[in-house]
């Protein structure tokens, strides 16, 4: 959540002198196409992310997470929020909001019912778009859903469930320290840094085109981390954390990771539409922020998360798991207020792959994406927002927080 640092050039990715990727844009001549070609290298790049978040299965491989014939239907309560006022300077309507912020697509359940719905920038209503760390979040129901079964105990030693990993920094980590992002495992999340971790894991994962030495695979890239102090203090975003996670999950289950999300969380939950993920160069799907889903499909997963984990009477996740997460233990709170997240959201915390914070009566839970991806749930109005973006920038806290705060005065308007 961190501001990152800026580079005097905007690019991600820097092909190697020598490398068939140093002249992908000439390339670009031969094809004929009307519009810039858009490659492994440029993907994430304004303007090109724009259309690259919702193509993603036309930039790598991807596997498939199968929807239902028999999906929960969502019945239309139109109502009138773009004119709702904020309190945002420089957006001070929801209308105004959505104008400023590069949205694609902007959902707003409230009691299980379609009160606003919008697409833009090209999006449809049946086009998946990428939701990034959002992805993180339905890994979690994955292994709630799994914590449910018996198939997975959250204060094991990861080593239990991947034995390769007690030669890695994360040995001696629990499943639940990589739940809550507490490892002591040395990683930069610096998006704008060619040269950070999360940049060198994505050219191993197949985000990026490979520099040499890299390694290939995210499973082959983990195993090379270090630690460079002790497991479960201070929270630290880091989405490598989720990578370990989703091979913990893959191991307890014997399942690769698109057919556990589409067997326990996506049919069970109503989804209408397949959804996809990104695999990495091995097959391995991407579980930190490779998905791609549907707004409305996102909004029933927002609306199981609002009812702790229930779709009418069929649980989908246990009890414990969503309302664990939204009352976790002080050292939770404390470990977000140690961080340098807690400037952005103040009272806020992280625990199970979920972001909270502070409501008017009680918490609010968060699955957020780079770019401008979330997904909104307040548990005392009954609300659920879906968001969905193509911010310039990874990051950007003043439209993170506007956005939050636009959520917000939804549900206060429309409980009365």
């Amino acid at each position: 959540m961190s501001e990152p640092s800026v580079l005097t050039e905007h690019s991600y990715y820097h092909p190697q002198p020598g490398t068939a990727w140093e002249a992908v844009g000439a390339a670009a001549e031969l094809l004929g196409a009307q519009a810039p070609l858009v490659t492994l290298a440029n993907w994430q790049e304004d303007p090109h992310h724009s259309w690259a978040f919702q193509h993603m299965r036309e930039l790598m491989p991807s596997q498939v997470i199968e929807g239902t014939d028999e999906p929960r239907p969502l019945p239309e309560a139109l109502g009138e929020v773009g004119g709702i006022r904020l309190e945002t300077p420089w957006a001070t309507t929801v209308d105004a909001l959505i104008d400023a912020t590069e949205t694609d697509g902007f959902l707003v359940l409230h009691k299980g019912a379609i009160v606003d719905e919008r697409y833009a920038g090209g999006m449809t209503r049946r086009r998946r778009h990428l939701i990034m760390s959002c992805t993180k979040s339905v890994v979690s129901a994955v292994a709630g859903s799994l914590t449910g079964a018996g198939l997975l105990d959250p204060d094991a030693p990861v080593e239990t469930y991947v034995p390769e990993l007690a030669t890695s920094g994360y040995a001696g980590a629990t499943v639940r320290t990589v739940l809550d992002m507490r490892s002591g495992v040395k990683f930069s999340e610096a998006y704008l840094d060619p040269d950070a971790e999360v940049r060198v894991m994505e050219r191993s994962m197949g985000w990026a085109p490979r520099n040499h030495g890299d390694p290939l695979g995210m499973y082959p890239y983990i195993l090379t981390m270090t630690r460079d102090r002790a497991h479960n203090g201070t929270f630290d975003y880091r989405s490598i954390e989720t990578d370990v996670l989703g091979w913990i999950v893959e191991r307890a289950a014997g399942r690769r990771m698109s057919e556990l999300i589409g067997e326990r969380i996506w049919r069970p939950m109503g989804a209408f539409h397949d959804a996809e993920i990104t695999a990495d160069p091995l097959g391995c799907a991407v579980h930190d922020g490779g998905m791609s889903a549907t707004l409305r499909d996102l909004g029933r997963f927002g609306l199981m998360l609002l009812d702790h984990g229930r779709v009418g009477e069929r649980e989908v996740l246990p009890a414990g798991w969503v309302t664990d997460a939204a009352y976790p233990p002080d050292d939770v709170r404390a470990a977000f207020a140690a961080s340098v997240n807690e400037p952005y959201l103040p009272g806020g915390w992280y625990r199970s792959q979920f972001w909270f914070v502070p409501g008017d009566s009680g918490p609010i839970l968060l699955c957020l994406g780079i770019h401008g991806q979330m997904i909104f749930v307040e548990f005392a109005t009954g609300l659920v927002g879906v968001k969905l973006s193509s911010w310039p920038t990874p990051q950007n806290a003043d439209k993170l927080v506007a956005t939050i705060n636009a959520f917000r005065a939804i549900g206060r308007s429309l409980a009365g």
